[in-house]
């Protein structure tokens, strides 16, 4: 049963972390203290519990909690051997720990533990960031909140911190909460709802107080030529550099992308004082953590060409690479971790938007939004102020911090398609929904494009959220549709690395009664959508410069003669030629091109629900129920071959195993011995 005060805490956390003014995914944390029982004793004992390290106060349960023994936790001051030594107490807290389970301690353990107060709130507004980020910072706390929030200059989080605060609390009864320069807000109160309100209290006052006092136009005037474009030429113009951007942001480890053409992003990209605000770099720690210190701002207007810009983002790229080295070698100690990368995770178009950048999709969005609150950050610092982040020596202290990276090096092993981007055509059904399922749950985001378009969402809904997988509209047989689909790719996740031409149909008819338009219908769709499709797609493949797959479904009849089959044998017959051809012609750009030809797939696919079946099942003269047998029992294996087998095929020529092979067909049909290569 929970504790009557932890259930009120994450209440109060959930509340605090739905609102992005209140704070940034995972940033900040909450804490109550109350009466738990000894496990052991059975008798009462007094216990903080504080949100722990990684998690995020909007969807905060119990398990994200760390418990301690506050007695534990506050006796940690009388052996505190001082700020040079400051990283030891982290891995104190965990001799502080009460019972099982529950998150691992965070650095700001000790602001909450150490505050004479029932109930602490640590958070990361945009509006206070602004007020601590302000070059008179201070001034303006007086003067905003007069003796009930009290100035607490910049400091590294950690135990030191955590004195600081305990100590102007004691000093100033009468105060709230801190702003803490630079970086944050905290808040106290007795009860949980007064902490809250005093948390809120502080937000919108410092909210109402820019929004009232501040200057109109706090990023200065527009530039001449950078607003932003209309939005279908602005949209169309992102998706043209992506594979571009992707690209960029991905020399060091390869990245899952995310577009955002916000108002706010394409303002703040048309102001004069975008250069140099975005030159300064974030400073709340949450921030740049996820931002990398300093965006890449092509400094273009939104008039310049796509290849103009292409070509002026790559000479960027090199001075961003240079720049950011420099940073590094200029802060880095023996002691300091190896450098992560030298690649940005934020790219700024004018007149287009913001690419941001992470391991995966969820992180990628997440760092847009991070740079997002620094605009709003940087706007509120502007409107009253200037605006004046922490040092880069500082910001490297935190990026470069031996705890960070710690806690990187807990994170998971990733799955083995992790941060590779798949588009599988007619993947609502059958065949290219199994393959959409196998590569998704390998860790890829996923495009799942079909005819029908309302399958094609569902079939991804069934997939996670839009961070996992989107459906997207494609009629394979028009090459505007493709490429439009491919955008749509290229937008939702930043790039593409893997193509599965899976889209078909199939008519079983024999010679004398195939029309003409049967045939053009059965290659336009295979052969010509295949060829349309990788010709998409192989544009970006190879702007990326990342290398990638193409797999074709193509089929044992691909190579057996079967009866009654003309066009659709003949089509299967293309596309397994066009894997040899493109094999050869993308290989010099680090494209895999590889087939798969599975036997007759009845439980499950589309083609055969759709006549296809009932139609192959009257031409070997056996039930339609009984076809999937039929064919079984036909092979070596005697082994019906179902839509996963086809999609473990696809997932083994993706993988890392097979990094050396292209140009091959693998049968997945148990063992047709009139359909072997030779």
């Amino acid at each position: 049963m929970t504790n009557e005060t932890v259930a009120a805490l994450i209440a109060r956390s959930n509340r605090l972390g739905a609102d992005p003014q209140n704070t940034n995914y995972a940033g900040g944390n909450t804490s109550a203290k109350g009466t738990g029982t000894d496990p052991v004793t059975g008798q009462p004992v007094e216990l903080l519990w504080v949100k722990g390290s990684g998690g995020d106060l909007g969807t905060l349960t119990e398990k994200g909690l760390a418990a301690l023994r506050l007695d534990r936790m506050q006796a940690l001051v009388d052996v505190y051997p001082g700020i040079e030594r400051e990283d030891e107490m982290v891995a104190a807290f965990d001799y502080c720990l009460h019972g099982k389970g529950g998150a691992a301690p965070s650095i700001d353990t000790a602001m909450h533990g150490l505050v004479d107060a029932a109930h602490v709130d640590h958070l990361h507004p945009d509006s206070g960031i602004a007020i601590a980020t302000a070059a008179d910072g201070e001034a303006l706390t007086r003067q905003i909140f007069g003796d009930k929030v009290v100035w607490v200059p910049w400091r590294r989080p950690g135990f030191q911190l955590g004195l600081d605060i305990a100590a102007i609390k004691k000093a100033n009864p009468q105060a709230i909460g801190t702003i803490l320069g630079g970086h944050g807000i905290t808040a106290w109160g007795d009860t949980s709802s007064e902490s809250e309100k005093n948390s809120l209290w502080i937000i919108e006052t410092a909210a109402a107080y820019i929004a009232a006092n501040g200057s109109e136009k706090p990023f200065g005037s527009p530039r001449e030529g950078f607003g932003a474009l209309p939005e279908t030429e602005r949209r169309a113009k992102a998706a043209a550099l992506a594979a571009t951007v992707r690209g960029i942001a991905s020399r060091d480890k390869r990245m899952v992308g995310h577009f955002t053409d916000a108002a706010v992003v394409l303002d703040y990209l048309a102001s004069e004082k975008a250069p140099a605000l975005a030159a300064l770099g974030t400073s709340c720690p949450d921030h740049f953590l996820r931002t990398k210190v300093k965006p890449l701002l092509l400094d273009l207007p939104a008039s310049a060409s796509v290849e103009e810009s292409i070509a002026r983002l790559k000479e960027l790229h090199e001075e961003y690479r240079a720049d950011y080295t420099a940073y590094y070698d200029k802060h880095a100690s023996a002691d300091s971790p190896a450098i992560r990368g030298a690649d940005p995770l934020i790219v700024l178009i004018p007149g287009v938007g913001m690419f941001s950048y992470g391991a995966n999709k969820q992180t990628a969005r997440v760092a847009g939004e991070f740079y997002v609150n620094a605009i709003n950050v940087m706007r509120g610092a502007e409107a009253l102020s200037t605006y004046s982040p922490i040092s880069d020596a500082e910001k490297f202290r935190i990026e470069y911090w031996a705890l960070e990276e710690a806690k990187l090096q807990r994170m998971p092993r990733p799955k083995s398609h992790a941060g590779r981007v798949a588009f599988v055509t007619g993947a609502a059904s059958g065949i290219g929904k199994a393959i959409a399922q196998r590569l998704a749950a390998e860790g890829a985001c996923v495009v799942v494009a079909d005819l029908d378009l309302e399958k094609a969402r569902a079939a991804a809904a069934e997939l996670g959220n839009s961070d996992v997988a989107i459906g997207v509209a494609a009629d394979v047989s028009e090459a505007g549709d493709v490429q439009k689909a491919v955008d749509e790719a290229l937008l939702a996740f930043g790039g593409i690395d893997l193509v599965v031409n899976n889209a078909g149909l199939s008519l079983s008819k024999p010679l004398l009664e195939t029309t003409e338009a049967d045939w053009d219908l059965q290659h336009d769709v295979m052969a010509k959508g295949s060829f349309l499709v990788s010709k998409a797609a192989a544009k970006a493949l190879i702007e990326q410069g990342l290398g990638g797959d193409i797999i074709y479904i193509s089929s044992k009849n691909s190579v057996f003669a079967g009866p009654n089959n003309i066009a659709y044998s003949a089509t299967k017959a293309d596309q397994a030629h066009q894997v040899r051809l493109l094999a050869v012609e993308l290989g010099a750009y680090g494209v895999r091109v590889n087939g798969v030809n599975p036997d007759g797939v009845v439980r499950g696919s589309g083609i055969f629900a759709s006549g296809w079946g009932a139609n192959r099942a009257a031409t070997y003269g056996v039930a339609e129920e009984d076809l999937g047998q039929f064919y079984a029992n036909r092979t070596i294996l005697k082994r019906e071959v179902l839509p996963e087998h086809v999609a473990d095929a696809v997932f083994v020529l993706t993988g890392d195993e097979l990094s050396r092979t292209t140009g091959l067909h693998v049968p997945v049909d148990s063992g047709v011995a009139a359909a072997f290569l030779r």
